[in-house]
């Protein structure tokens, strides 16, 4: 009776230790990102805070509003309203799933690759280049936008390269007209068309570009300060980094300014009071205050 009861705890430790030993290798490697900044989002039915964590398995959802994710230190996804999305992250790529709705993305080069995947159609960015755009779930047709670089869609095997300005259509089978033929993928349609359906889109966009706006004058503005401390021969060097770095923390303000205000008046247009408050003597209305 001795023996078995010594044995019991025994096991337990080594339980305990083995699953201990597990764990940080599991999270670290199924950290998606955390957010930035998000309204009327939640994960899992939970609300959704900033500074949160996301890991792989995790459900996203944006009712009338907007959340912002942070990849890492330089890239960003903005997820907008009415969408809901999970995610899958292995050594190799994130794999967005996106259920409903739309998602902006931006993508720094030699970044891990960002999968948005919809039934047997996905996109990703091309490797090695910067990469600014969007895809929309509309009315079952996935409508994919490039920005800036360029996206590659793989639809049902059939690779669509969309350069810089462009847009396509294509058609997931699971949501694909019945009885029509073939779907009509790698139909062109106008930026109106897809910037008009999908309002949130454009606070969306701003929100990436102010989240790469302030992290390059972050960057800069460490450069400068790490010139700065060199000795003489280096001041000419610390005096252009400090300009960069001023140049970049104004277009950071302006674009976090453009953020706000976007979504201002995406609230403004559900009913709802503003959730963004401009510096003093700035006004969202008059673009040239800020």
């Amino acid at each position: 009776m001795s023996r078995k009861l010594l044995n019991v705890p025994l096991c337990l430790c080594l339980t305990l230790l083995a699953l201990v030993l597990a764990v940080p290798t599991f999270a670290g490697s199924a950290v998606v990102g955390s957010v930035a900044g998000s309204m009327n989002a939640t994960v899992g039915g939970q609300t959704l805070l900033p500074n949160t964590t996301l890991y792989s398995g995790d459900s996203l959802q944006v009712r009338d509003g907007v959340a912002v994710v942070a990849l890492g230190s330089t890239s960003r996804m903005v997820f907008g309203r009415d969408t809901v999305v999970s995610f899958l992250r292995d050594s190799n790529e994130l794999t967005v799933l996106l259920n409903q709705g739309d998602v902006s993305l931006y993508h720094a080069e030699n970044s891990t690759t960002v999968r948005v995947k919809v039934a047997d159609v996905s996109v990703v960015p091309l490797p090695g280049i910067k990469t600014l755009g969007e895809v929309v779930m509309l009315n079952g047709a996935m409508v994919v936008t490039t920005k800036e670089g360029e996206l590659r869609v793989n639809d049902k095997g059939k690779i669509i390269n969309v350069a810089k300005g462009k847009s396509i259509t294509v058609y997931p089978s699971t949501d694909a007209p019945q009885n029509t033929g073939t779907p009509p993928s790698g139909k062109h349609v106008s930026g109106a068309t897809l910037w008009g359906a999908t309002s949130t889109i454009a606070a969306g966009t701003a929100a990436v570009l102010a989240g790469v706006a302030i992290s390059r004058a972050g960057s800069a503005n460490n450069s400068a300060n790490t010139a700065a401390s060199n000795a003489a021969a280096a001041a000419s060097a610390a005096s252009a980094a400090a300009s960069a770095a001023s140049a970049a923390a104004s277009a950071a303000n302006a674009a976090a300014i453009a953020s706000g205000c976007a979504l201002n008046l995406e609230a403004n247009s559900m009913g709802k009071a503003s959730p963004y408050t401009p510096p003093p003597g700035v006004s969202c209305s008059n673009p040239a205050t800020w």
